[in-house]
């Protein structure tokens, strides 16, 4: 699904407001206070609006119509219904394979619109709302707004498709963990002088010390849920691609108009 003038603004100021609420810290000098979780109300409080207003252009700019709105709520509650699936087990959340694959067949408008409200409603499924929500919501937006983004959605077809899916998921589980890390990582700021962040230190050297706190925590759970990303978009991706296709297609998401001229009148009639 093509984006409209509207939907690409939409998407980019949202986008920039994400980038500056998880990115401030690192320019922050050692007077600041970095709690997160002071940033959590205000970042929520703009963030569902800005949904919606992503949803108002995209339908503005595509003309789709009530069923496909009813067809992203069903995704987002199908995606949520997932992530429970995998609670407590490290690195093991089906859910990321379903939101790149949803996020390939709706576009990005929509793609992201589904993975903020698929996490958003998965939080109050698991009882996960806390500061880090609006970031998660955030975050898995911007992984189903990629799969929109990427090559070849009308001709790529196949095993090919699959592929290029597979590596997609494994690259953005894993950057998932590293952009979510930044939420949390100010936290420990002085606990652990190798990994923490250091207010006021040069960019670069807290950026060393992001990595190596990565390496050190998140990878063991960054890699087992691009692995399982992968095997499932192998051997389930191209039966749920078919099925969010052919769903879509009675949704009316990108229904072709056209205009057919009657027939011309006879000679003589009045």
């Amino acid at each position: 699904m093509r984006l409209g003038p509207r939907s690409v603004a939409a998407l980019c100021l949202i986008s920039v407001i994400g980038v500056m609420a998880f990115g401030w810290p690192l320019l922050a000098d050692s007077a600041s206070g970095l709690a997160h979780s002071r940033d959590a109300p205000w970042l929520f409080a703009a963030l569902l609006p800005m949904l919606l207003a992503v949803v108002v252009a995209t339908v503005a700019d595509t003309g789709l119509d009530a069923k496909a709105i009813a067809m992203l709520g069903v995704l987002a509650a199908a995606g949520a219904a997932m992530r429970p699936l995998g609670a407590g087990t490290a690195g093991i959340e089906p859910m990321f394979f379903l939101m790149v694959l949803a996020g390939r067949v709706l576009g990005p408008g929509f793609g992201f619109v589904l993975g903020s409200v698929a996490m958003f409603a998965s939080a109050l499924l698991t009882g996960g709302v806390g500061p880090w929500m609006p970031f998660q919501m955030l975050t898995m937006g911007w992984v189903s707004m990629g799969a929109g983004l990427l090559p070849g959605p009308d001709r790529l077809r196949g095993r090919r498709e699959l592929a290029l899916l597979a590596a997609y998921g494994a690259v953005s589980a894993v950057l998932y963990g590293l952009v979510m890390n930044l939420q949390g990582w100010p936290y420990i700021g002085g606990m652990a002088s190798g990994v923490s962040f250091v207010p006021g230190d040069p960019l670069g050297q807290n950026l060393t010390r992001f990595l190596a706190y990565c390496l050190a925590t998140s990878l063991g759970w960054d890699l087992p849920r691009a692995l399982v990303t992968v095997v499932l978009t192998f051997a389930l991706g191209g039966t749920v691609l078919t099925a969010l296709r052919r769903a879509t297609r009675r949704a009316a998401f990108d229904a072709p108009v056209s205009f057919t001229p009657g027939p011309p009148p006879e000679a003589g009639a009045s």
